[in-house]
């Protein structure tokens, strides 16, 4: 078994864990990560970066929030602690471990990344918001307390402007479509 299915295996388990005990029974795998994880490797192709180092950052992101350890704000910070003991566990090289926890600390904005496989997984972290409207929806009214269209609107364009330069540019195209179809004259008046 390779490193990323050992990976892979250890989140469905939390992740499953988590639905099962959890109040909301959030799905993180299919609500999010599985976006998370190919857009990432899309990227990591785009930027030529090491597609290892870039799914095993994107399986791990959020790995803190599907243990249900700390809070949202520090999800990152206790998520690289997360990631170290699996990786440690499976004796995954130091040199490679300390990338994959860089992509896990620094996935919350690619203003934050170090290099391009941290880009990649901050990056794509940001667009997969855009792959679960519905999911999105529900977090901005369960968590923000969003009862306007405009609030939505606001909050996706931020995602949107979060994104680096380069994947900006690529993704605008699909960017404009989702946010025509979501708020069609709102949109157009920005």
């Amino acid at each position: 078994m390779t490193i990323i299915e050992q990976i892979r295996k250890e989140l469905f388990d939390l992740n499953q864990k988590y639905i099962d005990e959890a109040d909301d029974n959030y799905d993180f795998w299919n609500n999010h990560i599985k976006y998370v994880v190919s857009e990432a490797v899309n990227l990591a192709k785009t930027h030529n970066a090491d597609l290892e180092i870039v799914e095993l950052g994107a399986l791990l992101h959020d790995i803190a929030l599907v243990a249900k350890v700390g809070t949202k704000a520090d999800h990152n910070t206790n998520g690289a602690v997360i990631a170290k003991e699996l990786l440690t566990k499976y004796n995954y090289p130091q040199d490679k471990m300390d990338r994959v926890i860089g992509c896990v600390l620094n996935h919350r904005s690619s203003k934050n990344a170090t290099n391009f496989d941290e880009l990649c997984v901050a990056d794509a972290d940001i667009i997969a918001h855009f792959y679960n409207i519905p999911n999105a929806f529900v977090i901005g009214v369960k968590k923000h307390n969003f009862s306007r269209p405009e609030q939505f609107m606001t909050w996706l364009a931020g995602d949107y402007d979060d994104l680096s330069p380069a994947t900006k540019l690529a993704f605008r195209d699909r960017f404009n479509g989702i946010m025509k179809t979501l708020f069609n004259d709102l949109w157009e008046n920005v």
